[in-house]
């Protein structure tokens, strides 16, 4: 139990500290929906989603007043439409988003995940489609998420998949060049994708979860940071003290987000399943991890002791969480994702965080290359050489990495893009060597998996 200051302190938090519950994610499976006819299959997701996610919204609403701790997204997770649609071509995919965007207007959440693929060990005729589907059906609809996993620890990397979602990128890059590429702030290439993560854009339903869940994605940033900051006013503390105060501080945060989690499934009558707790800034000031950074006694996110202070993070996030609840899951660690967060923005700008650096931060963090703005000139080639390099950081590390890349139609390195809201605005990096021809990407087949996949 916690004692008096442990509450008070927890209380500061939502009250001064950008506390809140990031998402509170409905997963709904859909495997019970698949038709052959189109319109039958539309009809059954639509009965089905909205039968569960009507009241999503007043609910959230509601738990949140009562504890006075705000909900910021209401989300949807559904099960990957290359599979339940698997009959549909690419033409119909395009149709089916467009029924899950009008489906997310009337209950009126503000992202729906799972037009999704897993193609990690080969492309099945469904995933084709889907990923043929992807630029179009992000273009035309505003609150669908996709996500594509290309490879696993246990699979290998599959460069075919790599390839083509190169290409899609830079298509739905192309087809929304008036909004600075924003379709592709809505898509994922994941390595290791889990399955109950509640976080946009990757969130899909996985096959063996229930047919309907809660899933609550928690953030502190601010917490963090100011937690730091205050233990540190009394005086010098070595960085083991200080992995000890971020860990306590998880561990609160983690402890609100069940409590908000488990209430919201209980009034909605499903099943809870897991606590995210992922450090996930916003472009607001004070909730920041790259103002954690500066707490920790770096100038910037990227300079030299960069990597090991993410690493300590992370982990210290983790052994927080897994302490306060038994069903921790999703990515649970820092995010660093660049136009999101208005200090990893501000150093990327100024030439203190460059994609190199970048790449070598995701080894050791929760996502990977996460709304990272580029040049749209970039070429398919290079833009698969990279994101292979990051799933390869996945695949040999057991853990999970993702490429959320915006090839900005027209601009170039050190231009200015802004996409908004949570979403925020960034400088576009550069890309070194970004003109080379790159044949390794064209070769195609798949990555062996590493020999310590060999764990039965």
């Amino acid at each position: 139990m916690f004692e008096d200051h442990e509450i008070l302190s927890t209380i500061e938090m939502v009250k001064n500290e950008h506390l809140d519950v990031r998402a509170v994610t409905l997963g709904v499976n859909l495997f019970d929906c698949i038709s052959h006819d189109l319109d039958r299959f539309r009809k059954n997701i639509r009965a089905k989603i909205i039968g569960h996610a009507a009241p999503l919204k007043s609910v959230c609403d509601q738990v949140g007043d009562k504890y006075g701790i705000q909900v910021v997204n209401k989300r949807i997770s559904i099960s990957p439409i290359a599979l339940v649609g698997a009959a549909f071509s690419p033409d119909q995919m395009v149709e089916i988003a467009k029924e899950l965007n009008d489906i997310a207007e009337t209950v009126d959440i503000d992202f729906i995940g799972g037009f999704s693929a897993l193609v990690e060990k080969g492309i099945a005729t469904g995933d084709r489609s889907l990923i043929a589907a992807l630029p179009r059906a992000l273009a035309q609809t505003g609150r669908v998420c996709a996500s594509v996993n290309v490879a696993t620890t246990k699979a290998g990397i599959n460069m075919d998949a790599v390839l083509l979602m190169a290409q899609a990128i830079k298509e739905a890059a192309a087809l929304t060049a008036d909004a600075d590429g924003l379709a592709c702030a809505k898509l994922c290439v994941f390595a290791n994708i889990p399955e109950d993560m509640p976080f946009m854009a990757g969130a899909y339903l996985g096959v063996g979860v229930a047919d309907a869940v809660i899933n609550v994605g928690v953030s502190g940033p601010g917490v963090v940071k100011r937690a730091i900051e205050r233990n540190l006013e009394n005086g010098p503390m070595t960085l083991g003290n200080i992995a000890e105060v971020i860990k306590k501080t998880a561990c609160k945060v983690t402890r609100v987000g069940e409590l908000i989690g488990r209430e919201v499934a209980k009034n909605l009558e499903v099943r809870f399943g897991v606590v995210d707790l992922s450090l996930a800034p916003t472009p607001t000031v004070g909730d920041s991890i790259g103002e954690i950074f500066q707490a920790l006694g770096l100038s910037h996110i990227g300079v030299p002791g960069s990597t090991a202070a993410l690493a300590m993070l992370n982990d210290a996030v983790k052994k927080g969480g897994a302490f306060a609840s038994s069903h921790v899951g999703g990515l649970s660690g820092a995010f660093i994702p660049v136009s999101e967060d208005l200090h990893i923005a501000n150093a990327a700008h100024q030439g203190f965080l460059s994609l190199d650096k970048l790449e070598a931060l995701t080894s050791v963090c929760s996502v990977g290359l996460d709304m990272v703005p580029v040049p749209g000139d970039i070429t398919e080639e290079t833009l698969a050489g990279i994101i292979a390099d990051e799933m390869a950081i996945g695949m040999i590390n057991a853990k999970t990495t993702a490429c959320r890349i915006i090839p900005v139609p027209g601009k170039q390195a050190g231009d200015s893009v802004y996409f908004g809201g949570l979403l925020g605005e960034a400088k576009i990096m550069a890309v070194p060597h970004m003109e080379q021809t790159n044949a390794f990407v064209r070769h195609g087949g798949r990555i062996p998996a590493p020999i310590h996949s060999l764990k039965n």
